[in-house]
């Protein structure tokens, strides 16, 4: 029954959400991202959430200290369990969830999905030219274009300026954009998600 229901009750929650934005439309919008992620087969890319601006990253330190990095706030860190909780409401499968080693990224995976598997060169990404660029870049794209296990998503969790060289796309802090993997370094940008439409979509299916 919330199969049946979850389309119209997407509707109304949209509503002021940014759900028509020229991107979501051409997409099919929110709506039909969380029908299409019900059934697995894609790879959800979220960048961390809210962090305290005032905090700077120390780049030469080991990235373990997490009091050399800038971190997330209180509101980042009620953002990333919200939109963990929303997704399981949505019944969104996950399954392997991937992260930087920034504790920004790390910290938001584990909120929202109750564990990281940290990877190297998802840390960042330097500037084209600059070494590690490449092998960034490639490691990326492989991760976007790779079709996850069947009947799970794949999350990776993040910074902007890596997806945004990767794919074009540039999110704000605690936005997910979703992408369907076509294999061999092929992807197709689905679209985007804030992380307040999340928590919008799971209280209306709640009130079904």
């Amino acid at each position: 029954m919330r199969r049946i229901l979850l389309l119209p009750l997407l509707a109304v929650a949209l509503g002021g959400c940014g759900g028509d934005a020229p991107e979501a439309r051409e997409a099919g919008g929110p709506r039909a991202l969380v029908e299409a992620l019900r059934d697995g087969g894609h790879v959800l890319y979220l960048r961390h959430a809210l962090t305290d601006h005032t905090q700077s990253d120390a780049l030469a330190e080991p990235l373990r200290d997490c009091g050399l990095q800038r971190n997330l706030t209180e509101e980042g860190r009620r953002q990333a369990r919200a939109l963990g909780e929303a997704i399981e409401a949505l019944g969104i499968p996950v399954g392997a969830v991937l992260s930087s080693e920034y504790c920004r990224c790390l910290d938001t995976a584990r909120l929202a999905f109750d564990r990281a598997e940290p990877v190297p060169l998802l840390s960042g990404i330097p500037a084209a030219g600059e070494r590690d660029h490449a092998a960034r870049v490639a490691a990326l794209r492989e991760l976007l274009s790779e079709p996850p296990p069947a009947d799970t998503n794949r999350v990776v969790v993040a910074h902007k300026d890596n997806l945004e060289d990767v794919a074009g796309v540039v999110l704000d802090e605690g936005e997910t954009a979703v992408f369907e993997p076509l294999g061999n370094g092929e992807f197709r940008f689905a679209g985007r998600v804030p992380a307040a439409v999340w928590t919008k979509l799971a209280a209306a299916l709640a009130e079904a």
